[in-house]
């Protein structure tokens, strides 16, 4: 497992919870090898390139590590020894900086910063006995990210390949009150069965993110495309022209979106922002973003199937009268949106009920911290009734 310049070795794709099916779908869809889902990740087996390219290209990852050690142990102590015997020089000379993030589920540990001063001071302690010098720790710009994950029973110790999250794609400048996360956009996306394959309009567009994701997604475009920096890049066997032909190969698979994207918000300062963030990530050409009040809006192309995703206002920092403002999204959906696939996530739970409109799917997903729900909304032309008829035959 030590050696990172040969063949193929596992990783682990952290994401965030429900969207573990989905990520495993898009591994599978890259080629990954030996896919298998846990809670909140996926691991995976691949070579150097399918880790650049993991990193470039998937949606609904946070990050890639890449496991070096996993060892039992019995006490938070063992966890110096542990490092102590990593052949660190492998990965980093001693001018290198570094950082250690640790994840602990121990029962009886002190915390996670305990144990991630035990692992520094093995991995100094190495170097000092090899060098008699130590690198140096840089916990915002480190060369090496590692990260521990520590139970009760075993220490897995990573490379972390991303560096800052995934969920940092390079694009989005400006943000609003409530700016949806960019993996959690994209995952709920994918939920929705967007492909590409119709019409697509966010009517609460906020910094416009939703609408970035959706046409990244229509396009195959990779979603770290503008990305600065990924950590791998300051690993000592980066390797430049590779990755030059992952990204090469990655623009080449791109296609065509031939219909229209869309997006509304009532509030001119974001329309502004979004579509700032729109020119940042090149897709000026597939969106349009104007100053509408979704209450006051009609679908324009009746006859036209059109997709609907949406991040509405949840009243934790928006200070709205939820019962009345869900209400006329159902509303408005009914009256002036049939033939719609409509999606939206909110964490108001009560909220929902007052849409006036049976979800004909719920979907438990976290927005940050906040226990929420993606609900699926048909809006059919003329009665669902006569749409079954028809479907039939």
């Amino acid at each position: 497992m030590n050696d990172i310049n040969k063949g193929v070795f596992p990783m682990v794709a952290k994401t965030l919870f429900g969207f573990e099916e989905i990520l495993a779908k898009e591994l599978n869809n890259l080629g990954a090898q030996s896919v298998k889902t846990g809670v909140r990740n996926v691991r995976f087996v691949g070579d150097t390139g399918f880790m650049y390219k993991a990193n470039l290209c998937l949606r609904t990852a946070l990050r890639i590590l890449k496991p070096i050690d996993k060892k039992a142990i019995s006490s938070e102590q063992d966890v110096y020894k542990v490092m102590l015997d990593i052949p660190w020089e492998n990965y980093m000379t001693n001018e290198n900086t570094f950082a250690i993030r640790a994840t602990v589920m121990m029962q009886k540990a002190k915390n996670s910063m305990y144990v991630a001063q035990k692992a520094k001071d093995g991995l100094v302690d190495r170097f000092r006995n090899l060098t008699a010098s130590r690198p140096s720790v840089d916990k915002d710009f480190p060369d090496l990210s590692i990260h521990l994950y520590v139970t009760d029973k075993f220490v897995e110790v990573s490379l972390d390949s991303s560096g800052a999250s995934l969920h940092h794609r390079g694009y989005r400048s400006a943000t609003n009150i409530a700016p949806i996360n960019e993996v959690l956009a994209a995952g709920i996306l994918l939920l929705s069965g967007w492909r590409g394959e119709s019409d697509f309009l966010d009517p609460m567009c906020g910094s416009g993110t939703l609408l970035i994701e959706a046409v990244m997604i229509a396009c195959n475009i990779p979603p770290s495309l503008n990305r600065k920096e990924f950590a791998f890049q300051k690993w000592l066997n980066w390797d430049n022209d590779l990755y030059t032909k992952i990204e090469e190969s990655s623009l080449n698979k791109v296609r065509e979106f031939t219909h229209s994207m869309t997006g509304y918000d009532k509030a001119p300062s974001a329309v502004r922002k979004a579509q700032q963030n729109v020119q940042n990530a090149n897709l000026s050409a597939f969106i349009t973003i104007s100053e509408n009040d979704f209450f006051q809006t009609q679908k324009h192309q009746p006859e036209k199937p059109l997709h609907m995703v949406f991040n509405p206002p949840y009243g934790e920092r928006l200070s709205i009268d939820m019962k009345v403002f869900y209400k006329r999204i159902g509303d408005t959906l009914k009256q002036h949106y049939a033939g719609t696939q409509a999606w939206f996530i909110t964490s108001s739970l009560d909220a929902i009920k007052s849409v006036g409109l049976r979800p004909s799917r719920k979907i438990k997903l976290f927005n940050g911290k906040l226990e929420s729900r993606l609900v699926k909304y048909e809006l059919y032309s003329g009665t669902k009734k006569i749409h079954k008829l028809k479907s039939t035959k």
